[in-house]
């Protein structure tokens, strides 16, 4: 599945977004401050305007300053990143990218361990469902 641009965070749209998910609703000045580096007020301002026009914060006006909150959870970024770079990379294919972590080794003997748990743990849940059902 082709993903549009627009839904496609910039790192700098990131950045400002992981700002706003652990600072909570935040003007301009704030989001700025919060950031880990220096960036013009103006620039925050402009990529704050970006992300309210591809819906991913929404501002509402309080004293001559609007306030920004996210409309899209981490959760929800995190799924989109990673069906892109699925989509991209991979062909579409999750068992592709999860091959390619592991040939890499960036996964750990402890981590491929933790890994197979949650596994076990999906499948459980999955045939207690379809048991349920």
């Amino acid at each position: 599945m082709i993903r549009k641009k627009s839904e496609q965070l910039t790192p700098l749209e990131l950045e400002i977004m992981q700002v706003l998910w652990e600072a909570g609703p935040a003007n301009v000045q704030k989001v700025q401050q919060q950031l880990g580096r220096e960036l013009a007020y103006t620039t925050v301002q402009t990529m704050l305007n970006v992300l309210h026009r591809k819906r991913k914060v929404k501002r509402t006006l309080k004293d001559r300053a609007y306030i920004y909150r996210p409309t899209v959870s981490r959760h929800q970024v995190v799924g989109q990143t990673i069906g892109d770079i699925i989509d991209r990379l991979f062909g579409g294919s999750a068992e592709n990218l999860v091959m390619s972590i592991v040939e890499t080794r960036h996964l750990t003997p402890e981590k491929l361990a933790k890994l197979n748990e949650l596994i076990d743990q999906s499948k459980e849940k999955k045939e207690k469902s379809d048991a349920d059902d």
